[in-house]
This record gives C-alpha cells, sequence and structure tokens, in this order.
C-alpha cells in the first residue's frame, strides 16, 4: 500500500502487516528524530521503496485528471454502465491531450 506521511503511524503499519500488505511509506521527520534519540531502544529505521512512492504522484495525477469532470467526481451517472462509459470516454480525451 503506498500512502502519504500522514498515514505513518504504528496502528496503521500494524494493521497492515496482519494482513501481509507491504506498506511503502516514508517515515516522518519528527518519528525518525524520536526514534534516533531513543537510541537502541527506538528500533530500526523504517523501509520503503522509495521509486514505488514516487509512481504513487504519478496515479495521483491521473485521478485527479479524471475527477476534474464534476459527474465523474460526484458519480451523477445512476448506473454503472453510464459511469464506466463516461470514465473511458474520459480517460479518451486525457490520452488526446498528451498526444498534442
Amino acid at each position: 500500500m503506498a500512502a502519504g506521511k500522514a498515514y505513518s503511524f504504528r496502528a496503521n503499519r500494524a494493521h497492515l502487516r496482519r494482513r501481509r500488505i507491504r506498506a511503502v511509506i516514508p517515515e516522518k521527520t519528527d518519528q525518525a528524530a524520536n526514534r534516533r534519540n531513543k537510541g537502541s531502544r527506538g528500533g530500526r529505521p523504517l523501509a520503503h521503496d522509495t521509486e514505488l512512492y514516487r509512481d504513487r504522484n504519478t496515479v495521483g495525477r491521473c485521478i485527479n485528471k479524471i475527477k476534474e469532470w464534476r459527474g465523474l467526481a460526484t458519480r451523477y451517472d445512476k448506473t454503472p454502465v453510464g459511469y464506466l462509459a463516461r470514465l473511458h470516454l474520459r480517460g479518451a480525451v486525457i490520452w488526446l491531450r498528451s498526444l498534442t
């Protein structure tokens, strides 16, 4: 699970570990400083994949481009088929704009 630093707290990480989900959440700077201040009792630094965390930005930007269409962001469509049709249309528009 790739999440922002706001989700870097002990209970969240424990929940992910119980479900065997690998967390890609960097450690907050204040948490790292607190851990270092504790010395050997502070535990080891949290590991995360930096490249995967950066890819999270790309996905977030794509979702924001999709949400620019108010109908998609607020789910005006009554049926899943109508929503999926708008989603495909928005994807095509984004792709066509990327060609220029």
